[in-house]
C-alpha cells in the first residue's frame, strides 16, 4: 500500500523504533517523531511523503538542537534512481535516512559527522583544464551543444596548420605551441586527421568541415 498521507507513516516508523527499544512519541513541539532509550540522546524524526528540500530543512532545524536526527519517507517508484545522490546528501549533512517500503521500515544511513574527501585528481584535472582553455567561449547553463573544451581548442590549432598540406607532428607543435600535437594526431578523437606516413599528418574531409563550423573561435593562446 502506497502512504497517502505522512500520518500513514508513523505508525510503521513508530512500530520500528519500539522493536530497538525505543519510548516514541509524535508531535514533540515542532518534530514529527521523538524517540528515547533509556539515557541515550534522543532521536527525531522527521515525515514527508517524498524526498524533498523541505524535508532537508526540517532536518538540518532539528539538527540545531540534537545530533541524531532522520528523514523518513516511502519507498517511491523514483526511489532507485535517486538513492544515491540522497543518501549522498544526507551523508554530508550528517543525517540519517529511514525508508518505509512494504515489508516495513529499513534504515539507510545513520547520522555521523562526516568530513568530505577531497578528489584531488579529479580537482587537478579541472584546474588543468581551466589554465588550458582560450578565453571562455562556452556560455554556462547551456546543454545539447558541444562544449569547447581545451583539447578541443588544440585540435582546432593543430588543424588551422594542416590547411597548409600534411605536415611533420613535430612541425605542428613546434608552430602551433601544442605540446601533444603528436598524441592528439595520432589518437585522431575527433576524426580530423589522418596519418600520410611516419610522423606526418593531414586533413580528413570531416577535419576541414569543422575548420568551417569553429571559423570564428577564437583558441590561440594570445587572444
Amino acid at each position: 500500500m502506497v502512504p497517502k498521507r505522512e500520518a500513514d507513516l508513523y505508525a510503521p516508523l513508530k512500530a520500528y523504533l519500539i522493536q530497538q527499544g525505543y519510548d516514541v512519541k509524535a508531535e514533540i513541539g515542532d518534530c514529527d517523531i521523538m524517540a528515547r532509550r533509556g539515557d541515550e540522546p534522543p532521536v527525531v524524526v522527521e515525515m514527508k511523503l517524498t524526498f524533498s528540500l523541505q524535508l532537508v530543512m526540517q532536518g538540518v532545524a532539528r539538527q540545531g538542537m540534537f545530533d541524531h536526527v532522520y528523514l523518513a519517507v516511502p519507498v517511491s517508484k523514483g526511489w532507485k534512481l535517486r538513492y544515491r545522490d540522497i543518501i549522498t546528501l544526507c551523508r554530508r549533512l550528517s543525517l540519517g535516512l529511514l525508508a518505509v517500503g512494504p515489508k516495513g521500515v529499513e534504515a539507510h544511513l545513520d547520522p555521523a559527522s562526516y568530513a568530505p574527501k577531497i578528489k584531488t585528481k579529479a580537482a587537478a584535472k579541472l584546474l588543468r583544464e581551466f589554465d588550458r582553455r582560450v578565453g571562455d567561449p562556452n556560455e554556462g547553463g547551456i546543454t545539447g551543444v558541444k562544449k569547447m573544451t581545451a583539447y578541443r581548442q588544440d585540435a582546432i590549432r593543430c588543424a588551422r596548420h594542416l590547411r597548409a598540406g600534411p605536415c611533420k607532428a613535430a612541425h605542428v607543435a613546434k608552430a602551433t605551441g601544442v605540446t601533444r600535437a603528436g598524441n592528439l594526431m595520432r589518437h585522431d578523437h575527433y576524426g580530423w586527421f589522418e596519418r600520410v606516413s611516419l610522423g606526418i599528418y593531414t586533413l580528413t574531409p570531416k577535419g576541414s568541415a569543422a575548420l568551417h563550423d569553429y571559423a570564428g573561435q577564437a583558441v590561440e593562446a594570445d587572444l
